[in-house]
């Protein structure tokens, strides 16, 4: 197929040279020119903006940061929908507001395209290894209909339910994973300030009720001190800031995510905003530091 992808960072790159690799025709617009330099060996066509990949394309895949990033990819001034044939279909694989989505999706429609948002969970690893979870919000028969390339890019493809759901399944992974990896690094960090191996704590907890993939993953990561990121903390808060305001306008209370929020708010405040988002260890351990000089 002719497909498009716009978002070659950290993730998007590996995700569109697996499209490349099943045999697609890539059609690549950027930023940087530094990130097309690795689409150099394939038959991938450059173009001079997303209208112009979404001319010559029936899939667009877009991968970038944040709500106004794929609002203005896709609904912009030379953005996809300038160019989208009727009958095409944007999927949106970035991880933004539930309603964002929903108002995208709404005015692609408009003009006859399809919109599916389907946000991904497993990081650059994931992405690497064509392992990701993908979440899916949109139309059931378009989602079997583009799912086999969806396949060339992860492993667990769900479909959750109709336009913004994929956002909303996103949202809960990240509820689950900043709090699962806050308790990890605060485990971690006890048993050293405690005077006890941490890693002989983590296998301990490995084999009981305490077991989980983000100790077992992030656990090692933080062990031995591999904060090069995979996933940024930036990232992470980023993520999290759109759970916060979706709770809000919910009403909700979300108190483990909260305090998790603020976390990664002190995280880039500190200047780990770059790291991996195991770097939360490093945080607390310089809290733990200063306390410590202070009872001295």
């Amino acid at each position: 197929m002719n497909i498009g992808f716009i978002g070659l960072g950290l993730m998007g790159r590996p995700m569109a040279l697996h499209l490349a690799q099943a045999g697609h025709t890539l059609h690549l617009w950027a930023r940087r020119e530094a990130s097309l330099r690795p689409f150099a060996a394939t038959a991938a066509v450059i173009h001079e903006s997303p209208a112009a990949v979404a001319r010559h394309a029936d899939i667009v895949i877009t991968m970038v940061s944040d709500s106004p990033d794929v609002e203005a990819v896709c609904l912009g001034e030379h953005g996809i929908i300038a160019g989208a044939k009727a009958g095409s279909c944007v999927i949106d694989m970035s991880t933004i507001a539930p309603d964002a989505a929903r108002q995208i999706g709404v005015r692609l429609a408009e003009q006859g395209v399809h919109f599916l948002d389907a946000p991904v969970s497993g990081g650059e690893i994931g992405a690497i290894n064509a392992t990701l979870t993908i979440m899916v919000g949109g139309d059931n028969e378009v989602f079997e209909k583009v799912k086999p390339v969806l396949l060339c890019m992860g492993k667990t493809i769900t479909w959750i339910g109709a336009s913004g759901a994929g956002q909303v399944a996103k949202a809960c992974n990240q509820i689950v994973g900043s709090v699962t990896l806050l308790a990890g690094a605060e485990a971690l960090n006890f048993a050293r300030q405690s005077g006890v191996d941490p890693a002989l704590v983590r296998q301990a907890l490995l084999g009981g009720a305490a077991y989980s993939r983000i100790l077992e993953n992030h656990g090692q990561r933080m062990l031995d001190r591999q904060f090069a990121p995979g996933f940024k903390a930036w990232m992470q808060q980023k993520d999290l800031r759109i759970v916060m305001n979706e709770a809000h306008r919910l009403g909700l209370m979300l108190p483990a995510t909260a305090a998790a929020t603020q976390i990664f708010n002190a995280a880039v405040g500190s200047g780990l905003g770059e790291a991996d988002t195991v770097a939360v260890l490093q945080l607390l351990e310089k809290i733990g530091s200063v306390v410590e000089s202070n009872n001295k």
